[in-house]
């Protein structure tokens, strides 16, 4: 806008001027916020696009599961096997009463140390000794009808010859005297045994050992035999023990006899006492699906004790090759064992396998696995053969064998 002044005169204004100027500044503004708004568009587009190709790798990558692989433990393993077993005495015997009557006196209590025909108690048996008695006078007896008999028939024998005495009746006196005979020998032996039964009113100990039970006290009514109640008293030899074990039928014929193992002991934490294997029962229980064992430990020093619980600790001979896995790398399906492993591609082939021993943790593949193949060691649910799948601290799936291919063909 201009003005134009003259002397004497008042001053005027062009007023077309400033609307002119404001419309070329608004047209200014406008082609500006234009531009504005087209670079934030384009922007947005932009950053859309991205965060959608972004998001699309992501989806594409977290379909590919993760997997960590590693190859089979060519090495024979020296396995172990724990099994629980009972502490018996290597001999025991329980001393039931051979004559009734009554506990007239005990000289042994539990934990006594005793020697072999040591007395350990003595038995009042009043029934026995008359018993005795009667037997003594029916001997008696016998003897004296013996004597009358044979005397007779030595008188009949001189008088035969005279006639005074028929040969019938001098029959009949020697076949008194012969049945004469008959009944003191009944009386003998009657008596006989009556004096062996009483040798049994001493118990005494059969062998050398220890006194573990002791049921009967002084003056206590004692029944001969073992069906009235418990042993009186049992004696066990503790100087060795034998431990029983269960072992289950795939390990029966990796323990034979004469294996070494392991005593281990609750009371004796740390410690362990040797044992060998002395017999097998080379039999199959049906109800368990194993065969009982015999071990022999030596307790010279009284350490166990009889009757104690035990583990049996027992070393089972290793293979010199053996191709070994996780127990979690195996799977179970309808298809049968299988191992899930990795090719060079990596791309799932799953492989039948056959266990040759089961180790825990580890299990011993017999058949279906080299030692060169990668093993997935806790395969995902849903895997598939061919699927691809990225090794856990290794890049994108398939770069590897890309890798390789790119070298063999000069690309890198």
């Amino acid at each position: 806008m201009t003005s134009t002044t003259h002397p004497g005169e008042a001053t005027v204004t062009n007023p077309t001027r400033k609307p002119r100027r404001a419309l070329k500044l608004a047209g200014v503004l406008a082609v500006v916020a234009a531009v504005v708004a087209g670079a934030v568009v384009v922007m947005g587009i932009t950053t859309r696009r991205m965060a959608d190709a972004r998001l699309s790798t992501w989806t594409e990558n977290q379909a590919v599961p993760t997997v960590a692989v590693a190859l089979p433990d060519a090495r024979g393993k020296r396995t172990t096997i724990d099994l629980p077993g009972r502490l018996e005495a290597y001999s025991q015997a329980q001393l039931y009463a051979r004559v009734s009557g009554y506990l007239k006196e005990w000289k042994a209590d539990i934990g006594t140390p005793v020697k072999a025909w040591q007395l350990l108690a003595e038995i009042d048996a009043p029934d026995l000794d008359q018993q005795i008695m009667q037997a003594e006078a029916d001997l008696t007896s016998a003897v004296a009808n013996l004597t009358l008999a044979e005397t007779t028939l030595e008188r009949g024998q001189s008088l035969i010859t005279s006639g005074a005495v028929s040969k019938q009746t001098l029959d009949q006196r020697a076949a008194d005297a012969q049945n004469r005979r008959g009944v003191l020998k009944s009386s003998q032996a009657n008596l006989d045994r009556l004096r062996v039964l009483e040798k049994y009113k001493r118990i005494t100990a059969p062998f050398d050992g220890l006194v573990t039970t002791r049921t009967t006290d002084v003056g206590a009514l004692i029944n001969a035999g073992s069906g009235g109640g418990p042993a009186l008293f049992v004696v066990s030899d503790t100087s060795k023990l034998r431990a029983y074990v269960n072992v289950p039928q795939n390990y029966v014929q990796s323990i034979k006899v004469g294996t070494k193992a392991q005593i281990i002991a609750p009371e004796y934490p740390g410690r362990s006492f040797g044992a060998t294997v002395e017999a097998s029962s080379q039999s199959i229980d049906p109800a368990s699906g194993t065969t009982r064992m015999l071990l022999v430990v030596d307790n010279a020093k009284g350490e166990l004790m009889t009757g104690a619980f035990a583990n049996v600790h027992l070393e089972l001979p290793n293979a010199e090759n053996a191709i070994s896995v996780p127990a979690s790398a195996l799977i179970f399906d309808q298809s049968g064992l299988r191992v899930a492993t990795v090719d060079a591609a990596d791309r799932i082939v799953l492989k039948k396998v056959t266990i040759s021993r089961d180790l825990g943790k580890e299990v011993e593949i017999g058949t279906g696995l080299a030692a060169t193949d990668r093993v997935i060691a806790s395969p995902p649910d849903g895997l598939a053969e061919g699927d691809m799948v990225r090794i856990a601290g290794k890049g994108a799936p398939g770069t590897a064998a890309n890798a390789v291919s790119n070298r063999a063909q000069g690309k890198l």
